[in-house]
């Protein structure tokens, strides 16, 4: 547990890095916050985090400042920010899923204020933010990395280092294929075996025990049985962002992605559905739909 005091900062208090910050508080950390939703500030301020009037005094606060943004333009808003602000030295780590040239962007803008920045997309759901169990895919300078490493082992159950800049998205695109796949692949199996009559939660208990199992349909499986979206651990508008970077970058490699592609329509449908909002296993509501399955 950190005992130093050390404040950390964190940009952008939603899903994630709402979680992130409570868990960095319960070890001990001080953590400053910002979020330009007064709902998500009341939210931190009420578990310990110390909320600050805007990003620059985030940046202004802590040596080391993270940021957990919806979106591109976002994050470039908050990073014209932090450079706006002349602050000393900052280590500034970015844990969302963004487009390379984004990410870049971000670095060089960065750099030039003299300061550092990492790559350091996460693995795991807002749910298991909540617990601790994300993975931070970390990439970048590694005595930068070597700084943040008692942070990120307090709010996350592993770091990999995986060398250069940018390495960090490309891994993290590598895991949201699969994760994409899965999890539609997960609501099939449970509407098939819905519809042939199965128990949904016997279909959980069994599969999860066989070779049919993976940590996707052990974590939206549940969901889909009981259909419950809200609140989401990964809400589809948020999803289909990611997909798209995904789908842009294999594009860009010459690499087919078929299976993965097959899934897009799935979670165009949701969305378009109402589902944007909610969970992205609400993909599930979707097949059931297709399937003429009531329940």
């Amino acid at each position: 547990m950190q005992q130093t005091g050390q404040a950390v900062g964190i940009i952008g208090l939603g899903i994630m890095g709402g979680a992130i910050a409570r868990n960095l508080v319960v070890k001990g950390w001080r953590v400053i916050g910002f979020d330009i939703e007064a709902e998500r500030c009341a939210e931190a301020r009420e578990t310990g985090v110390e909320i600050a009037g805007n990003a620059a005094q985030v940046a202004e606060r802590a040596e080391i400042v993270m940021l957990s943004l919806p979106n591109p333009v976002a994050v470039h808003s908050v990073v014209g920010e932090i450079v706006a602000a002349k602050t000393a030295k900052r280590i500034v780590v970015e844990l969302s899923t963004l487009a390379l040239a984004d990410k870049m962007a971000m670095r060089d803008a960065l750099a030039n204020a003299g300061h550092v920045a990492l790559d350091c997309p996460l693995s795991g759901t807002g749910a298991q933010a909540q617990t601790g169990d994300l993975v931070v895919y970390a990439s970048g300078d590694a005595e930068a990395i070597a700084k943040c490493q008692p942070i990120f082992a307090d709010f996350s159950r592993k770091t990999a280092n995986l060398g250069a800049f940018g390495n960090g998205s490309k891994m993290k695109y590598v895991a949201n294929h699969l994760v994409a796949i899965h999890n539609v692949a997960t609501a099939e199996a449970m509407v098939l075996g819905m519809k042939a009559g199965l128990d949904p939660q016997q279909i959980i208990e069994v599969i999860s025990a066989g070779a049919g199992n993976s940590r996707v349909f052990e974590l939206r499986a549940p969901l889909m049985a009981e259909k419950r979206y809200d609140p989401p651990t990964m809400r589809i508008a948020t999803w289909k962002k990611d997909l798209d970077v995904i789908g842009a970058y294999a594009g860009d490699l010459g690499v087919p992605l078929p299976v993965f592609d097959a899934t897009l329509p799935v979670y165009t449908a949701a969305k378009s559905m109402g589902y944007g909002g909610q969970d992205t296993g609400s993909v599930c509501a979707v097949l059931e739909k297709m399937a003429g399955l009531e329940r």
